[in-house]
């Protein structure tokens, strides 16, 4: 199970495409919805979550969180008791989380990115305490992957699935979406 977060004001680029990646590759992906079951993204869209936090199941069959970023989406995660209790949970159990735009700026807080590489949205690096702060669009580094932002969501989401399902289905699913040329 893989859960993506969603608070009012996620950026919906940041949560879309990660999610479309890893439904491709047949992960089974449930959104939930942080504070409401429909919540708005930062540019007005309302999107109707599988499931509310109430919902969540932290168990041995979660294999991986994502933080979408998003303003003020990321500061409403960071203050959910529910999200930060995944991330515990992952980070006690050695599960992967991925964050993007300044979503990486809640893992950075918790001290989780100290001594690892790291991206973020430009402006947030002063969060990514003790992290290597890279210029790229996405970086893996143990369990964690940060990407900058939505111009980096594809790519997000493709390092997502190989993390999970390895290189040749990230591959394959790059050539399908035409995203090798």
């Amino acid at each position: 199970m893989i859960y993506v977060f969603l608070a009012d004001g996620f950026e919906e680029t940041e949560a879309i495409a990660p999610i479309d990646m890893l439904r491709r590759a047949k992960l089974e992906v449930k959104t939930v919805g942080v504070g409401t079951l429909t919540p708005t993204s930062s540019h007005g869209i309302k999107v109707s979550a599988d499931i509310t936090e109430s919902e969540v199941k932290l168990t041995s069959d979660l294999q991986l969180i994502v933080l979408p970023g998003g303003m003020p989406g990321t500061l409403n995660l960071d203050k959910s008791a529910v999200v930060q209790g995944a991330i515990k949970y992952c980070v006690d159990n050695d599960i992967p989380v991925g964050a993007i735009c300044a979503a990486p700026s809640i893992l950075g807080k918790l001290g989780l990115l100290s001594g690892r590489e790291a991206v973020c949205y430009p402006g947030f690096e002063q969060y990514l305490t003790g992290a290597k702060v890279l210029n790229v669009p996405c970086v893996t580094d143990g369990r964690f992957t940060t990407a900058a932002g939505a111009g980096a969501a594809i790519e997000f989401g493709l390092e997502l699935v190989k993390f999970l399902c390895g290189g040749e289905k990230s591959a394959e699913l790059r050539s399908a979406i035409v995203a090798d040329r």
